[in-house]
């Protein structure tokens, strides 16, 4: 069974900064596996923030977050990280880890960056919440 934890959310000021964890469990990991993460503020519909290949060969972010948020993988602990830097009050939200479909082991991580219907496999989020 295939399992996803997140954690490492929390509160924090404006211009703050936390780091998401998301252990995974259960998953037979392929040269395509492709791995993200997610958010979803309230009202909101979910947009993806950030993905990469489990090998690390690759990282690819929405353009909100470039040069603020580093996304990670440390294939020995199974654990997909999310540095995020210079927070704003407006990313307050859920975050959720995401494993895309195996299926589409194919396709290009990048071109699924937000594609929430590509990942099969999620956590159940962690909440962020950024004061002004």
């Amino acid at each position: 069974q295939v399992q996803l934890a997140e954690s490492g959310g929390g509160s924090v000021q404006a211009g703050g900064s936390l780091r998401l964890s998301c252990a995974v469990s259960g998953y037979t990991y392929s040269g395509g596996t492709c791995m993200g993460w997610f958010r979803q503020a309230p009202g909101k519909e979910r947009e993806g923030v950030a993905a990469i290949y489990r090998s690390g060969s690759g990282a690819y972010y929405t353009d909100s977050v470039k040069d603020r948020f580093t996304i990670s993988v440390d294939n020995d602990k199974n654990t997909l990280y999310l540095q995020m830097n210079s927070l704003k009050p407006d990313e307050t939200a859920m975050y959720y880890c995401a494993l895309r479909d195996p299926g589409a082991w194919w396709r290009a991580c990048s071109s699924d960056l937000g594609q929430t219907e590509r990942f099969r496999y999620w956590g159940q989020g962690t909440q962020v919440t950024v004061s002004s």
